[in-house]
């Protein structure tokens, strides 16, 4: 857990590591399955020559250290530790990490005053970046993600009962719920799309947890029996849809789907899909007492 006596110099270089590797690199796991998705797609394919290239690109972003996709997103960091004074040096070095980063060109101006119309210039602004606090008596953890707008604008919520379609307030009617999102997204998520769903909840916590969600990796196995085979389900008849990288047509439509599920009030029932695209920019590490570098995640 943090000390209040932390280092402020390490925490900002820890921070600012954190989000280069976040913004340049794949993670290993996202990086394996496009390479397992390539290699399933029919050689002489529009959907095996659009994974070749996005496999391409991210090897040259990595190499040189430039972001994987221009979009650079709009940061969320989640932070798990100890409280006390020191959570306030965790927000300061986000802030002045992001402006570092924005300064050198590696993140794009991504932050725009919504009632002026105005960029910032410096990635922040009111309420930007989201930092998530979550009390831990373990170990100190910073995770942070990069989303980028094409994706988070096929993102979408539901209320069920759905009668458009057909949806009850039960398992069957999320999976529909979450099979329409990813039609109604096709391409326009840059796909292949990674999911992040939750059940219940209300309308913000749905968003927050289903983000969270993505932070989960690839090859992780759902702890619950029931959301594993929903998940699985999710996976075969999404990539049954033809959709395919970029909207292009091919077999891989998602790259997984990640589902939990929150409490609900009685009276609602919601379900909440955040797509992530391809370029799915995660990292999270372990920090020290005196905020350096312990490990990554």
């Amino acid at each position: 857990m943090f000390t209040e006596m932390m280092d402020g110099t390490n925490l900002l270089s820890s921070i600012t590591a954190l989000m280069k590797k976040a913004c340049t690199e794949l993670p290993d796991d996202v990086h394996r399955a496009l390479s397992l998705a390539y290699a399933g797609e029919r050689e002489d394919s529009i959907a095996r020559e659009t994974l070749g290239m996005i496999l391409q690109s991210a090897a040259l972003s990595a190499e040189a250290g430039l972001p994987v996709c221009q979009d650079t997103g709009v940061p969320l960091v989640f932070v798990r530790a100890g409280t006390g004074p020191d959570m306030s040096a965790v927000e300061t070095a986000v802030r002045r990490s992001l402006k570092m980063l924005t300064e050198t060109g590696l993140l794009r101006h991504n932050c725009v005053d919504s009632v002026t119309g105005k960029n910032t210039g410096n990635n922040i602004g009111p309420h930007v970046p989201q930092i998530h606090f979550s009390p831990t008596d373990a170990v100190a953890t910073v995770g942070v993600m990069f989303k980028g707008g094409g994706s988070e604008n096929v993102s979408a919520q539901y209320s069920l009962p759905c009668p458009e379609l057909d949806a009850a307030r039960d398992l069957d009617g999320v999976r529909k719920c979450i099979l329409d999102a990813v039609f109604r997204a096709q391409g326009k998520g840059c796909a292949p799309g990674i999911l992040g769903v939750c059940i219940g909840g209300d309308r913000a916590s749905g968003f927050l947890i289903a983000k969270e969600m993505l932070f989960r990796r690839l090859d992780q196995r759902n702890d619950s029996p029931v959301l594993a085979r929903l998940e699985d389900t999710i996976m075969e008849q999404a990539n049954s849809l033809g959709i395919g990288p970029m909207g292009l047509g091919g077999k891989t439509t998602l790259l997984g789907a990640k589902i939990t599920a929150a409490g609900r009030h009685p009276a609602c029932y919601y379900v909440t899909v955040s797509y992530s695209c391809w370029a799915t920019r995660r990292a999270a590490v372990e920090l020290d007492s005196d905020g350096r570098i312990a490990g990554w995640l």
